[in-house]
């Protein structure tokens, strides 16, 4: 059934356990995520990232296809527009059907970030889609982030104050497209994050953190867990594996099948592993 973002996050984060959140960038993602949530029982949150959108060069077939996976499912699952920079993405995204977006204004001067993103705050509210938003750069997105950098927990109240944003990606040690998972998070600034800020918080970069951490992470106040790199490495490992095993295939079923079945395995552990910590 498809969810709105509040709806999965806001009962999480009451109950301190935390919600999966996986990148979709092709079909046999979003069908391995669909599955991975009904065998366990659990929401998920589905992204598609601008970057997405760049490599189909096109918005509306992967979020129709993925917002059809999502109404036909037997569990909640929202469809995320992740890491939207352009606000015409989000406008087209929302006639498609996406039940939640988060506008990445995070590489703007802070006041103009606040601005721009109480406008869309404002304006996905008006059609019944809820906001993430991130505040101090997660490392690593596109190169140019820093994993030193930290959010502040009275600038994190003030930006959700003026913004009215419904969960806040916060900076706390993660850095995207890693791959191999030795992070360690500030785990004391997560606290205080917590006790701060009134909306669920998220993880972004959560690729390269070990399971112990993440259950640490969701104990200390995280909600939503951004994971995108780890899946598409157990993608990419399981089509090389069968490949090198059958290097005369062609027909891509035959590799892409196992490769989304080993997918939905690792996300519904990944999904029992935060919603159980």
């Amino acid at each position: 059934m498809l969810a709105g973002l509040r709806e999965v996050l806001e009962p999480a984060a009451a109950a301190g356990t935390g919600v999966g959140a996986f990148n979709v960038i092709c079909l046999e993602h979003a069908e391995a995520l669909v599955w991975a949530a009904e065998a366990a029982e659990l929401p998920v949150v589905l992204q598609v990232s601008e970057n997405a959108v760049l490599y189909h060069r096109s918005l509306k077939p992967i979020v129709i296809a993925t917002v059809a996976l999502a109404r036909n499912a037997d569990v909640p699952v929202v469809v995320h527009l992740d890491h939207v920079t352009d606000v015409d993405l989000v406008r087209a995204g929302l006639t498609l059907g996406a039940t939640s977006v988060m506008f990445d204004g995070s590489r703007r001067p802070y006041e103009e970030n606040v601005a721009v993103t109480a406008d869309v705050v404002r304006y996905c509210h008006q059609r019944g889609v809820d906001v993430e938003a991130e505040l101090g750069e997660v490392g690593g997105k596109n190169g140019v982030h820093s994993a030193t950098a930290r959010t502040r927990p009275d600038e994190a109240v003030s930006f959700v104050a003026d913004t009215k944003v419904d969960a806040l990606a916060v900076a706390v040690g993660s850095s995207h497209a890693m791959t191999e998972r030795t992070t360690k998070l500030d785990l004391e600034l997560v606290g205080r994050l917590a006790g701060a800020v009134e909306v669920p918080l998220v993880l972004h970069g959560s690729s390269g953190v070990p399971d112990g951490e993440l259950v640490r992470a969701v104990r200390a106040g995280l909600t939503k867990i951004n994971i995108g790199t780890h899946l598409n490495a157990v993608l990419t490992a399981s089509v090389r594996a069968t490949l090198t095993e059958q290097p005369r295939l062609v027909d891509p079923r035959k590799y892409l099948g196992p490769a989304r079945d080993n997918v939905a395995v690792e996300a519904e552990r990944l999904l029992r592993l935060l919603a159980h910590p």
